[in-house]
């Protein structure tokens, strides 16, 4: 016999005793009506008290804490703490009612049910506040994620938590598990193959995130493309050409394909070549390194690392080749562009002073009379 039996036996003889004349009794179930009534508020009362030590005593001593991380699982999980104090207090409030002995082993199910899947509940609440912690504190460290896969990261964990709740439930039925594993094992097939492009992208989207071949804000160039990367979505990736319009590549392209990211370039190494004309003298031939060395000097410009090497390269058709390779200190494209228009500024310059012509196409065309 339970105790709400117990207490309802206690009721009725109380009523007996002091109500009722001799030979009067009142029926079983006014005495369980009660007792189940005293024993629901009872935990009513119990999970106001639960509810109440979270909220003044748990919640101040987690904001003396440096983190705020156990002040938001402690925000997240005292009501659904409630809520489970009153499940729990509602069955064994009416387990014991005769009326409902028919149906009590479907209600203890039921019950059992609302718990198992209540706790999941909080669990994935306890989870989602962890993901978005650890995403803050990356963040701090400018290594923000993306929006989309936090999204679905949550949603995968949480995923994966319901379902072991399913099978726990499967379990407290009784149902034969080696079965609903093999559902649950060609259905996933099923879903795989009906979904095998989409999935493709999802898990492409991780292997970009953890890998990291490219993020946010990265001059990145796929084949015959290139561009700023915009966006990094579940299933693909936004880039803004130069041009200005927006690309959009599926993510299980991307990594399927060769990237060049120009972020990752901590120096940019710039080849260039100029020609000057044939009829140039020798010794205005060497004063075009020494023109050249003046003008690519890291003490000229702050943006120029050091100048590599500048040498008389070739004879070409129409010019003599000079081939200079120098180094910037930043990967910045258009850093790179305005720093080499300056140079060319300079050398135009720099040449027309000392009288050295820059080659263009030509032919000399010799007639016999």
């Amino acid at each position: 016999m339970s105790y709400g039996a117990d207490i309802a036996k206690g009721i009725n003889d109380f009523i007996n005793e002091h109500f009722l004349g001799e030979g009067e009794h009142v029926q079983s179930i006014v005495g369980e009506v009660i007792a189940s009534l005293i024993m629901f508020i009872g935990f009513i009362i119990a999970g106001w008290i639960v509810y109440h030590v979270f909220e003044h005593y748990f919640t101040r001593w987690a904001k003396k804490t440096k983190t705020n991380l156990d002040d938001e699982i402690l925000k997240n999980i005292k009501k659904p703490i409630y809520f489970f104090v009153i499940i729990v207090g509602a069955f064994y409030s009416i387990e014991f009612l005769s009326f409902l002995k028919d149906y009590q082993d479907f209600l203890r199910v039921v019950f059992i049910l609302l718990e198992i899947f209540l706790v999941a509940f909080i669990i994935t609440r306890v989870v989602n506040v962890l993901v978005a912690w650890y995403a803050e504190k990356r963040a701090k460290k400018n290594k923000k994620m993306s929006e989309h896969i936090l999204f679905l990261l949550k949603k995968l964990i949480n995923l994966f938590i319901y379902i072991i709740a399913f099978l726990v439930v499967l379990a407290v039925l009784k149902v034969d598990l080696t079965g609903a594993f093999v559902g649950l094992g060609v259905a996933g097939i099923a879903i795989g193959f009906a979904l095998q492009n989409v999935l493709g992208d999802i898990f492409s989207a991780f292997t970009i995130y953890f890998d990291k071949p490219y993020e946010i804000g990265d001059y990145i160039v796929i084949g015959s493309q290139s561009g700023i990367v915009k966006k990094i979505g579940i299933q693909s990736t936004r880039l803004q050409t130069l041009q200005g319009e927006e690309l959009v590549v599926s993510n299980n392209d991307m990594i399927s394909t060769r990237i060049q990211n120009f972020k990752k370039m901590k120096k940019r190494r710039i080849n260039f070549s100029i020609g000057v004309t044939y009829n140039t003298s020798l010794k205005k031939l060497k004063k075009v390194n020494e023109i050249i060395k003046s003008i690519i000097d890291p003490e000229r410009d702050s943006n120029i690392f050091k100048l590599d090497r500048v040498h008389f390269k070739s004879f070409g058709d129409f010019s003599l080749n000079f081939e200079i390779v120098y180094y910037l200190k930043t990967a910045d494209y258009v850093k790179y562009l305005n720093t080499q228009q300056e140079i060319n500024f300079l050398l135009k310059e720099a040449f027309e002073k000392e009288g050295i012509e820059m080659a263009f196409p030509t032919q000399t065309v010799f007639l016999n009379k």
